[in-house]
């Protein structure tokens, strides 16, 4: 089992206790489970107090002996009521907060509202833009985590060939996919940060069924098994000379890749490898300006300026009502992280950030067809991460 050293967890909570001290913050108190891994080691159901200086509590409802066993923080006491928080806060020399910070954008309200009765004097703020902040950029143990991920997905990838066959269904290959996955070390849950987003590994989407529009907030959807799933694999079966995409996230020790590669039976029109070759083209114009400094609107800009040049405006990134207007998206312990390159949004690259590229073109009624990779900014510019063969494959 893999720990979190004390050393990486105290580089991350310095960082986020500087953002603290800057906003005006007495501290913050973090439950969510993804920022609890982040910044204390350990998922198990707990708080995390983190002061704007000094030693951070981790306060354990269950499992107390798992969280001392996982986490590499010094003060970890046990949580046997909500009552109790105010007293333990106060027995470690923290007192009541006058501005507490709080992951407002995934609190449930109910549980809102009985914090703030339960620390009446104290102003609740929202505290998840520092701590999206302070996540978005990865240090070299990170890296090297989502190192290890994109060759398991690479793993995985080389055993489509071995495993596809005409009239198998899109959910039948998913399960043999997932289970390669498994096998492999895949921990099976993603996580997602956005108010109702799900996703079971990923997607695969075999000729039509590429096109078809739902509600995840991405370029391709798929239909899925009905209402209560509606996106990703179907019961559609697997025909020859179709585009088939297997865009699939690995989830290897707590840290997420995202990927995506085409396959085929037998062959592809012409139109088809042409629309991929555009992809491939767009990704390389991307990868050419991103930099350190480069704003993401202005990639998202230049990606689809080149789509447009290349005759692709209408279906890029979707169309009609599944359009989104994102070209690429961060990736960490979350699939939903920092930086988004989308619309209007002038966040500058900074070194440290890793995000999945992907641009796709979707035509409606026949199908759609891209490539995504998860790259490292660095000083130089963009590295891969993902490692699998780019080209399309047929079988």
């Amino acid at each position: 089992m893999r720990i979190t050293p004390r050393a990486e967890l105290d580089r991350r909570l310095a960082r986020f206790q500087a953002l603290l001290s800057r906003e005006g913050l007495d501290g913050a108190l973090l439950l969510q489970r993804a920022d609890l891994f982040y910044f204390s080691g350990t998922t198990q159901q707990a708080h995390l107090f983190v002061p704007a200086a000094g030693a951070p509590l981790l306060m354990v409802r269950k499992s107390f002996r798992r969280a001392q066993r996982e986490s590499a923080l010094e003060s970890i006491v046990p949580l046997r009521s909500l009552r109790d928080l105010p007293g333990l806060l106060a027995d470690h020399g923290h007192g009541q907060p006058e501005r507490l910070g709080m992951e407002l954008d995934v609190l449930p309200a109910n549980l809102y509202f009985r914090y703030q009765k339960l620390l009446s004097k104290t102003e609740l703020v929202d505290v998840s833009p520092l701590v999206r902040r302070v996540r978005m950029t990865k240090s070299p143990y990170e890296v090297e985590i989502q190192r290890q991920a994109a060759r398991l997905l690479d793993r995985v990838m080389r055993q489509v060939g071995n495993l596809v066959h005409e009239g198998m269904t899109e959910l039948e290959l998913a399960g043999e996919l997932e289970a390669v996955a498994r096998r492999e070390g895949h921990q099976g849950e993603i996580w997602m940060r956005n108010w109702n987003q799900t996703l079971f590994y990923g997607h695969i989407l075999a000729g039509e069924s590429g096109a078809v529009v739902s509600y995840l907030d991405g370029p391709l959807a798929g239909a899925g098994l009905g209402p209560a799933m509606p996106h990703g694999p179907s019961l559609r079966p697997i025909r020859r000379g179709e585009p088939i995409i297997v865009d699939y996230v690995a989830a290897y020790d707590g840290y997420l890749v995202d990927q995506t590669r085409v396959f085929a039976l037998g062959h592809l029109s012409d139109r088809w490898m042409a629309a991929y070759e555009a992809m491939l083209a767009i990704q390389a114009t991307v990868r050419e300006a991103a930099r350190p400094g480069a704003l993401c609107a202005d990639l998202y800009d230049l990606a689809v300026a080149k789509a447009g040049e290349l005759g692709y405006a209408e279906h890029f990134m979707g169309h009609g009502e599944g359009r989104v207007s994102f070209v690429g998206h961060g990736v960490g312990i979350e699939l939903d992280e920092l930086p988004v390159l989308a619309r209007g949004v002038e966040m500058p690259l900074e070194a440290g950030m890793v995000f999945a590229l992907e641009p796709k073109v979707a035509f409606p009624g026949e199908g759609a067809i891209g490539i995504e990779n998860t790259w490292l900014v660095t000083e130089e510019g963009l590295e891969p991460l993902t490692v699998s063969d780019e080209r399309i494959i047929i079988l």
